[in-house]
């Protein structure tokens, strides 16, 4: 099982990789939501899939009974899947916001626009010393 799950990584970070190298801002978005979601597996495949009961200690023993489930690679994933979310959202909302003061993702044009004297549409111009 390790080793399918070993290859579904490498693909899902093949992916991400191939869509951060694109030259759009929404591309490298998604493969930023790819990367995160590659690691998330990567983390979950190195901490042993194994179909065990709950790591529930019974009373009176000091170690949990039997084969049991790792907790700690669940925790950690539950958390990375919190956070990735939050920082998928707050991309989101700047490329919105970016597209809707230049019309562009295209990281070439966007170059241009950055190069280029003239003020951006929707932002204050700069005022002149006094």
């Amino acid at each position: 099982m390790e080793a399918y799950l070993a290859v579904v990584v490498g693909a899902v970070f093949a992916g991400g990789f191939y869509l951060v190298m694109r030259r759009n801002l929404l591309r490298f978005v998604f493969g930023l939501i790819l990367l995160s979601s590659g690691v998330n597996l990567l983390v979950f495949t190195v901490g042993r899939v194994s179909r065990g009961a709950p790591p529930i200690i019974p009373e009176g023993a000091s170690a949990p009974v039997g084969e049991v489930a790792n907790a700690l690679p669940q925790a950690l994933i539950l958390t990375a899947i919190v956070i990735g979310f939050g920082l998928t959202v707050f991309a989101m909302v700047l490329l919105l916001r970016l597209y809707e003061r230049l019309g562009t993702l295209r990281t070439d044009e966007l170059q241009a626009h950055l190069a280029s004297p003239r003020p951006v549409p929707g932002l204050p111009d700069e005022e002149a010393p006094a």
